[in-house]
């Protein structure tokens, strides 16, 4: 049996694979770091790449770290976020497991069923006197209702952190929603549009928070003697930060590749009956990170499970991409807000989403295969 050529994400599952360059693009990369002798805190490629991001993504300041959670860790650190975090439980579990590592008690708020963002409209009842901060997430590269968030922030004093992990040069009216709240965060994970094998960055408005967060991914040093905060070591390698040099050159291309699978997706699914896929409006510049698709089982013969192990069964490897839904791990569920009667959207969403195969590499006959297996599962008589 032919597979779809499997790259495996952090639970072993296909969801979309990296762009990668050719290896010898990258051997006088390497030989430069070889020849420097500089193998981090902030080398010539470190800081090479902080400019090169700044510039292509429109933004003011950028710290690079050596994973996206612990950015999300070291933003929170920034902005002394304590007490209760209003945040989604449709995510990553990073998201949330960032909110622990520092102490603060998530509280979950239900999602837009169409978006997969944060639902403004339940932010506010959410509120209470602990609550410091918002931390919504850009679902699948899709813009939070981002001045609706800021609104309800500044009525109760509250910051907002995005995790950003799959908006990666997302633009909303030509503008980087990456500028968004008082902090925006990314991954580069191996899976992601833009990646350096593992990595992360923080967006700063300022030369000031910027000089903060640099402190705080250093063990907190200031200088050579001095130690301003109890930091941690959050670096990112010139190892890492050469790759995303390289990486760069190459991204635009890799979006419009993603593009195109993504339109060949809705062009042959779209019109299924119970099957719903996700589109951008015309304000937003997507980065077509991934492909969900939400299978609606009362007008499709199959339920999500059922095509997620059928496709899993002819080699696909597709996920469930989010499920479960984070409040409902251990660490979580004891809380009040991650009760199901308070997010019933990301509850219905958790149990419908599929997300298929999207990757530079993915071939015309690879996707046409995918496409084939869903189409053949629509056409099946319900039992």
């Amino acid at each position: 049996m032919n597979k779809i050529a499997p790259h495996y994400d952090n639970n072993n599952i296909l969801v979309t694979s990296p762009l990668l360059p050719p290896l010898e693009e990258f051997i006088p990369y390497l030989e430069r770091i070889w020849q420097s002798k500089y193998l981090t805190n902030g080398g010539p490629y470190h800081q090479a790449l902080e400019a090169a991001l700044a510039d292509y993504l429109g933004v003011k300041h950028i710290c690079l770290f050596s994973n996206g959670t612990l950015a999300l860790m070291t933003a929170l650190q920034a902005l002394r976020v304590g007490g209760e975090v209003i945040t989604t439980p449709y995510s990553f579990v990073a998201t949330s497991h960032s909110l622990l590592w520092n102490g603060i008690k998530p509280v979950f708020v239900d999602i837009d069923p169409v978006t997969c963002n944060l639902d403004p409209k339940k932010i506010e009842a959410a509120i209470t006197p602990q609550t410091s901060a918002i931390m919504p997430v850009h679902c699948y590269g899709l813009p939070c209702e981002t001045e609706e968030i800021q609104r309800i922030a500044d009525t109760y004093g509250l910051r907002v952190i995005y995790d950003a992990a799959h908006a990666f040069a997302v633009k909303r009216n030509g503008v980087s929603i990456l500028n968004h709240g008082d902090l925006s965060v990314l991954s580069f994970h191996a899976t992601k549009v833009f990646n350096t094998f593992e990595g992360g960055a923080i967006i700063c408005p300022d030369e000031k928070i910027k000089r903060r967060i640099d402190y705080l991914k250093n063990f907190g040093f200031a200088d050579e003697t001095t130690v301003v905060a109890a930091g941690i070591n959050g670096k990112m390698s010139e190892f890492q930060a050469a790759f995303g040099m390289l990486q760069l050159k190459h991204v635009d291309d890799a979006f419009a590749t993603r593009q195109r699978i993504y339109e060949r997706y809705c062009d042959a699914l779209g019109s299924v009956p119970g099957l719903t896929l996700l589109a951008p409006d015309e304000q937003t510049d997507w980065n077509y990170a991934y492909c969900p698709v939400f299978i609606h089982p009362e007008h499709f013969p199959l339920t999500r499970d059922q095509l997620y192990q059928k496709m899993k069964d002819a080699g696909i490897y597709a996920r469930r991409y989010f499920f479960p839904l984070i409040s409902e791990f251990p660490m979580y569920k004891g809380y009040p807000s991650s009760s199901s009667d308070n997010l019933p959207n990301a509850s219905q969403t958790s149990q419908r989403v599929l997300c298929l195969p999207v990757h530079p590499t993915l071939s015309d006959a690879e996707q046409q295969r995918i496409v084939d297996i869903v189409l053949e599962a629509g056409q099946i008589a319900a039992a």
